[in-house]
């Protein structure tokens, strides 16, 4: 693992099929550190994240239970997951302990409505730092800016849309993406980029 930005440490999957690393997180917290979506991870990791001691694991969206059952059954943790989303988590083998709400906070961040690509996708935003951290609603490819995963994988696309709008508005100046490459500075530019290609 590696410190992406202070108090936040990631750790990388390479992805065959997309060409791309899917990205865990894990935010220190005096009340608990969270995991954020964790990707596959080597037993190293697997042990580092035990050591640094995870007590809630955050899924933004149904399709990022990933690892989730694994580390939850290393470091005893809460999974947490918005109710839109949770049955199919549950289908998979995660069971869900907490259910995420919109203005609900986790760690520093809050939760926010990121719906369209799963009617029950979040996001985190840590407005004071300006750090939004994202599962679905976009990916970082090419590295430095973002862009949609395929049509076909997303439910409902204006809403989608509509989320991200709302998203670029805060102004973020980090995105840290559950798929593809982060964007640590002047991550706003780039989601607004983004923004301007639906028109």
């Amino acid at each position: 693992m590696r410190e992406i930005v202070p108090g936040i440490l990631t750790w990388p999957w390479f992805s065959e099929r997309h060409g791309y690393d899917f990205n865990g997180y894990l935010i220190r917290h005096p009340a608990g550190n969270v995991a954020v979506d964790p990707v596959e991870m080597s037993d190293a990791v697997l042990a580092e994240l035990a050591a640094e001691g995870v007590a809630r694991i955050v899924l933004t969206n149904r399709n990022h239970f990933r690892a989730a059952a694994k580390l939850k059954s290393r470091a005893g943790a809460r999974v947490a997951v918005h109710p839109a989303d949770a049955e199919f988590v549950q289908r998979n083998g995660v069971a869900a302990d907490e259910a995420l709400a919109h203005g609900q906070r986790v760690a520093d961040f809050e939760v926010l409505d990121a719906g369209g690509k799963s009617p029950g996708e979040i996001a985190l935003w840590d407005p004071t730092r300006r750090i939004l951290i994202v599962g679905d609603a976009c990916v970082g490819k090419p590295p430095g800016s973002f862009a949609l995963l395929p049509a076909k994988v997303i439910d409902d696309l204006p809403a989608l849309q509509q989320s991200l709008r709302r998203l670029a508005d805060l102004e973020p100046e980090t995105v840290l993406v559950g798929d593809g490459a982060p964007v640590l500075q002047n991550a706003a530019e780039a989601l607004r980029a983004l923004v301007r290609s639906f028109a």
